[in-house]
Order: C-alpha cells, then structure tokens, then sequence
C-alpha cells in the first residue's frame, strides 16, 4: 500500500480541488437565484428553472462526490500514515477540515432551502458567506505548507487580515454595485 502512498496523495489533492471548485462557484449561484426571485414574470421562472439546474448538478455531480473522495483519500492516506496525526500542524489541519465539512454541510442546507424557494438569506448575505471556503483554503494551504504551530499563529493573523481585506473589498464592490 506505502507504494500507492503519492498515488492517493494526487488523488487525494485533486478532489480537493474540485470540492473547492463547487464551493467556490454555488454560493455564487445562490446570489444569482436570490436576485431571480426579484425579478418579474416570467424572467423569474426561467431564470429559476435555469439556475435551479444549474445548481442540482453542480452540487450533485462535482461538489458531493468530491467532498466525499477527498475524504476517502485523506483517510487512506491516515490509514497508510497514522503516524501523521501526531503532527500538530496536521492536528489543526483536520480542525479547519472540520469546519470546511460543517461549511459544506450548512451549504447543503442552502441549496434545500432554495431548492424549495425559501430565501432566508440576502445576496450580499450570500456573498459574505461565500468567503468562508476562501478562508478555510488559505489556512489549510499554509499549514500544510509551513508544518509549524509557530508559524501557524502568523498564519492565523495573516488570515485574520485577509478576512478583514476581503471585508473591505466587498464593502467597495457593495458602494460600486450600487452606485
């Protein structure tokens, strides 16, 4: 199995690029499904049946089965490694591993919500939310990078600037989109 180790590592990475890629790009699709309700008959109803569609096979055929491969590989991975959990970098990693599974579970319950036209959220609610994936890459990527408790608290005061810039940004995009 050790021999098939960086087999499942590329494996592994590479659903967790496309997991990313469906986290990045439905909350996207919530901001434009939010806005169809504004709109009039019957642009409402073919903009809803579209990106409805849309959607359903973002989330179904590129976002869930990647999230549960990644997972898969990973736990082989642990499986052929176990040694590597005593790492804290790697102790941390599996905490932002957490929320990003929390993350993508509360954006399942979006997708229900809106699957059945409940709107609970804004658009600029729903462009807030969708930072949290960007986030939670960004302290995955430095950990597994660095591999430092110590360098992880610069990481975590990096990442609270980038929270704070992406703040900033979307505060302009907001005054720019209404202007």
């Amino acid at each position: 199995m050790e021999d098939y180790y960086l087999y499942i590592k590329a494996l592994h990475l590479i659903f967790i690029v496309t997991w990313f890629a469906g986290l990045f790009y439905i909350p996207r699709l919530f901001v434009y499904q939010i806005e169809a309700h504004q709109e009039e008959e019957p642009a409402r109803s073919i903009l809803l049946r579209q990106l409805k569609l849309m959607t359903r096979r973002l989330w179904y055929i590129i976002s869930w089965p990647s999230a549960v491969l990644a997972t898969a590989f990973a736990l082989l991975l642990i499986y052929i490694n176990p040694d590597i959990v005593l790492a804290t970098w790697m102790q941390v990693k599996l905490g932002f591993v957490v929320l990003l599974i929390i993350y993508h579970l509360k954006t399942h319950f979006i997708f229900k919500e809106l699957e059945n036209d409940v709107i609970k959220w804004t658009s600029n609610g729903m462009r807030l939310y969708n930072e949290g994936a960007t986030l939670i890459l960004f302290a995955v990527i430095f950990l597994v990078i660095l591999r430092s408790a110590i360098n992880w608290i610069y990481g975590l005061v990096g990442l609270f600037a980038l929270a704070g810039l992406l703040m900033i940004l979307f505060k302009i995009y907001k005054r720019y989109r209404k202007g």
